[in-house]
């Protein structure tokens, strides 16, 4: 019996799928290589293909992260919706990686706003659900291409409260943006009694390290407000169209 049978075993009895991006990552055994990744970068290719081709027309989307795990009766799940709502009226595309909590709050906010209100969903080991309030929902089975289309089709990111994915999304847009790889687009925390305890520690360590300088901690906003939100966003776009005219049509 081999290693793959081995693990396919043991994935079965903890009762979960293996995903795309986990067989992609797994170091490869003898000459697997040959036989499935090399293969496999046909099926990113077309992964990306279909999330360009789905997202073309997107011009002036607002990415919105946050916590799966946020319930309905959370403060945040209210100002999420009430948040992406205003966007909506603003004529802002919402989009959230498709799912619970924060992202269903958002896609809701949007959806019953009469608004664009994309899921960009990911698999995930164990089943996630997409929310019923997109007006549409692609589905991805690799991070790094999810990851591209929030990216390259956000024209900013709103952060609510959450754990490590939603760190992951804050992190890489500001390394994106530091490094000059994208545009310097508006990076909103929303909460500052959730947050300030890293910002405080970003100053204080990072920023006094001189392992960031004074313009990189600048890259954050902080607000309680969703209004400020809609406000941070026109005004990054508004500056932006008068740098670049044919870039934004607001």
């Amino acid at each position: 019996m081999d290693e793959t049978t081995n693990k396919d075993e043991e994935v079965a009895a903890q009762g979960r799928q293996v995903t795309q991006d986990e067989q992609l990552l797994e170091t490869p055994h003898a000459d697997a290589f040959t036989h499935t990744d090399t293969w496999r970068v046909f099926r990113i290719m077309g992964e990306f293909v279909e999330g360009f081709d789905d997202l073309a027309t997107v011009t002036r989307g607002v990415a919105i992260f946050g916590s799966a795990r946020t319930p309905a009766d959370n403060p945040f799940y209210a100002a999420a919706q009430e948040t992406a709502a205003l966007l909506a009226h603003a004529g802002y595309t919402v989009i959230t990686g498709g799912g619970p909590g924060i992202m269903e709050a958002a896609n809701r906010g949007a959806f019953e706003a009469s608004g664009a209100s994309i899921g960009c969903n990911i698999e995930l080991p164990f089943e996630q659900q997409p929310n019923p309030y997109q007006t549409r929902s692609l589905r991805f089975k690799y991070f790094f291409v999810r990851k591209t289309m929030f990216v390259k089709y956000s024209n900013a990111f709103v952060i609510f409260p959450g754990g490590y994915g939603t760190l992951d999304e804050l992190f890489e847009a500001l390394t994106l943006i530091q490094t000059r790889k994208i545009n310097n687009f508006p990076v909103i925390l929303f909460s500052s009694e959730y947050w300030r305890g890293m910002l405080e520690w970003i100053e204080s360590t990072m920023l006094k390290s001189k392992y960031i300088g004074e313009p990189d901690r600048r890259l954050l906003h902080l607000t309680d407000s969703p209004a400020e939100v809609v406000e941070i966003i026109h005004r990054s776009m508004d500056t932006l169209s008068k740098v670049n005219p044919d870039a934004y049509d607001i």
